[in-house]
């Protein structure tokens, strides 16, 4: 019966990865559960796993055990455990809101933002632990060990940094997210999804006074920026959709042989966008900071996560011109 309600509380099982269905989900859910006695909303989970994960930064910052010992590795275990911790967060914030029906569109924001702001912060104590453990990787790489190279290293590994972070930690996560959401529309309607287009937000922004509501606006503005972002990089998609409104009029009239032979074509990729989100970055973050290589850990996001989601975006958007030629 338990293993019933967990499941209940899935976006869907086509999108639930693995580790999730058989690790978080089932920790998440008697998050949720206890969070359901205590009256607590899911959005105040969701900033409970905001100031969470953003604190294993200040644990992140410390070396590990090659350069601090044994003091150093048993601070990086309580970053990997704050950081676990404010995942099993993100992952009850909305079992919560699905077992109560407690869903707001603040909510969708706030849970979208939830890994930036656990993610900068941990980006940025990493530069500051090599700028203060540097010398494995300056003797390796034959430099001298003085304070004008020690700020030369840490000003390119804070490039590679904001990089690594801004440009494709955030597209590639926002990506992964709206591959799903068009995977969850097409499966289960606009109710089952969370599909938000540009136009809509741009409109709720323009249509909500600043009297009154400037923190509000501010969200709205980010999460227009979000949406558009996710657009510019699905030219095909859109297309694919355009052409639905204007052959079926409404999304809702989409026959079920069209969505479902979509999700035929999607339901391969999930596995894709699952790699992209949270679990095998944080399973890289943990491995190469306890082993105290944490720069590593940019290099695996550029180049390997960066390959995987060039990938995922050529195929998604390959499966709909097909669908579009189709049409």
């Amino acid at each position: 019966m338990t293993k019933v309600n967990i499941q209940s509380t899935y976006k869907s099982n086509d999108t639930e990865e693995w580790l999730d269905r058989v690790w978080t989900r089932p920790i998440g859910y008697w998050w949720a559960r206890l969070f359901e006695r205590l009256g607590v909303h899911p959005n105040t989970v969701t900033i409970l796993s905001m100031i969470i994960g953003a604190s294993s930064a200040l644990f992140f910052a410390h070396g590990s055990y090659c350069t601090e010992g044994a003091g150093g590795l048993w601070l990086n275990v309580i970053a990997v455990l704050l950081l676990a911790w404010a995942n099993f967060y993100d992952s009850a914030d909305g079992q919560l809101a699905r077992m109560t029906g407690k869903k707001t569109r603040l909510g969708r924001i706030l849970d979208g933002a939830a890994s930036e702001v656990w993610f900068i912060p941990i980006y940025l104590s990493l530069v500051y632990r090599f700028y203060v453990h540097h010398e494995w990787e300056f003797l390796s790489l034959g430099i001298a060990e003085t304070a004008q190279n020690t700020w030369i290293a840490t000003l390119l590994l804070l490039l590679m940094v904001l990089y690594s972070g801004f440009h494709c930690h955030s597209r590639q996560c926002g990506l992964a997210d709206y591959y799903r959401q068009i995977h969850l529309f097409f499966l289960k309607g606009e109710v089952g999804s969370e599909l938000d287009n540009s136009a809509q937000q741009q409109r709720l922004y323009d249509e909500t006074p600043w009297q009154g509501n400037r923190l509000w606006k501010t969200f709205l503005k980010t999460y227009v920026n979000y949406t558009r972002t996710q657009e510019a990089q699905t030219p095909e998609f859109q297309r694919l959709m355009q052409r639905l409104r204007e052959r079926y009029g409404a999304t809702e009239n989409i026959p079920q042989t069209f969505r479902d032979r979509f999700r035929r074509l999607s339901l391969p990729l999930m596995k894709w966008t699952n790699i992209l989100t949270f679990n095998t970055r944080a399973i890289v973050l943990y491995t190469v900071c306890l082993a105290d290589v944490p720069w590593a850990y940019f290099f695996f996001e550029i180049f390997v996560m960066g390959a995987l989601c060039h990938y995922l975006r050529w195929k998604h958007e390959q499966i709909c011109r097909q669908l579009h030629e189709e049409l």
